[in-house]
């Protein structure tokens, strides 16, 4: 695949001329692998792949897969294939050896398919079509009925209509996070050209800057932000020798929050900072039918299979963060109450909350356990103790006096991407 994303000038790193297998099927295997790749690349946007263009594609795919593995190499080429040979060899090695490390499909398949049960959040589409003309039509059918009512303007419609020349259906894909017992997986949809992506991108666009005017008090944009908070706590004269930290993870937030409850907070939120009944030119009501058209749209490819998702939002679409806030927003209120009654701090970026408390464990821990089983959807899990990491940093009471550091994870690696790799412009 290198080949095809760099051009044909791109020199393939060989490591086939070590291989035992014979070149006949060498290329027979990466001919399976990529011609079954496109095919369904092809199926999935309905275009044919059985016509004679399609034939000639794919014969002369196998053409150049031939050429390409008869061609003998040049002494600096086999020298530099001998090299790469040895380093991968070595990280073999090195991935035998680290449990951390998931690398094996398999790995990721029984992941994913143990978080999908866990979570009930995703429904298979049992008719094997694609569902990608159905939402398009659902997101033109939604834009043409509020331009039809005045709801929108003809700008604002522009600026939401999918771009048909890019649209494809979002994939599943699961990330992992070695820094975590058992190495779990971050589930993303990525559907950056999914019909309704810019409806979600509008959306967030229009509703996250009054969240973040709203909850600005509690939540923490970065770790400069979280230092600058504890420092007001010590000049409030808050701070003691007895000062402990609480960290607390909101388990798979963007999953796990109820559809029609996040739906319900957002319509109170809308209604309570609406200004004669709008949220700047739009009604409360077509900013209703946006968000429900954004849920009702999360479908995605996994595993040669469709499916919707049913519960929370897709983490990949941007309106998922903001509607998250909302609903956590609601959650959160009791504890706000509570660590500005004992004089605590609290504060929250996404689903990391961070707090401050002069009280005694046994007294914090059993208002902790009043928020875990106040909401059946938010399952956390916090620690408290004298010395933290939160975000990237590290931070410390040590009797009474205040220490914070710079953290990175134990994973964290001292590497950037090259600047020549192949990675999207927003990668860095």
């Amino acid at each position: 695949m290198s080949m095809f994303i760099n051009g044909l000038q791109y020199v393939i790193p060989c490591q086939s001329q070590f291989s035992s297998k014979s070149i006949e099927q060498l290329v027979s295997e990466q001919y399976q692998s990529l011609s079954t790749t496109v095919k369904n690349c092809l199926q999935d946007h309905r275009i044919p792949a059985a016509n004679k263009r399609a034939e000639e594609a794919f014969q002369a795919l196998q053409c150049i897969l031939h050429e390409l593995q008869s061609k003998k190499l040049s002494r600096k080429l086999e020298k530099r294939a001998k090299r790469e040979y040895k380093i991968i060899q070595s990280i073999r090695r090195l991935l035998r050896d680290r449990s951390d490390i998931v690398i094996r499909p398999t790995d990721f398949a029984r992941k994913a398919e143990e978080y999908m049960l866990k979570t009930k959040a995703y429904q298979e589409i049992t008719s094997g079509r694609c569902p990608l003309s159905d939402m398009l039509c659902a997101v033109q059918t939604l834009l043409s009925s509020l331009i039809a009512q005045k709801a929108l303007t003809f700008q604002q419609c522009d600026k939401m209509s999918p771009n048909l020349n890019k649209l494809e259906l979002g994939h599943y894909h699961d990330l992992p996070k070695p820094h975590k017992v058992g190495t779990p997986l971050r589930h993303i949809i990525a559907c950056i050209h999914a019909p309704a992506t810019l409806v979600s991108q509008f959306l967030n666009d229009l509703l996250a800057p009054i969240y973040l005017n709203v909850a600005r008090e509690i939540t923490f944009i970065n770790g400069i932000d979280v230092i600058r908070k504890l420092e007001k706590y010590i000049l409030d004269g808050h701070f003691q020798a007895t000062t402990k930290f609480i960290i607390i993870d909101v388990t798979d937030l963007y999953t796990m929050i109820p559809r029609e409850g996040a739906l319900h907070a957002l319509m109170r939120f809308l209604e309570k900072n609406s200004r004669h009944g709008k949220i700047g030119t739009l009604s409360i009501d077509a900013i209703m039918r946006m968000a429900r058209l954004i849920l009702d749209t999360n479908c995605f490819a996994y595993n040669n299979k469709y499916y919707q998702q049913t519960r929370g939002g897709a983490m990949g679409s941007a309106f998922t963060q903001v509607l998250a806030n909302i609903y956590m927003f609601e959650w959160e209120q009791d504890l706000i109450k509570h660590q500005t009654v004992h004089k605590g701090m609290y504060g929250r970026y996404i689903d990391d909350i961070f707090m401050i408390t002069n009280q005694t464990i046994d007294e914090i821990q059993t208002e902790l356990e009043k928020a875990a089983n106040k909401d059946i959807n938010i399952k956390i899990h916090y620690e408290i103790d004298t010395s933290v990491n939160f975000l990237d940093v590290t931070i410390t009471n040590e009797n009474g006096q205040l220490k914070t550091s710079l953290y990175h994870k134990p994973t964290t690696e001292p590497y950037i991407l090259p600047s020549g790799s192949f990675s999207g412009e927003f990668v860095f």
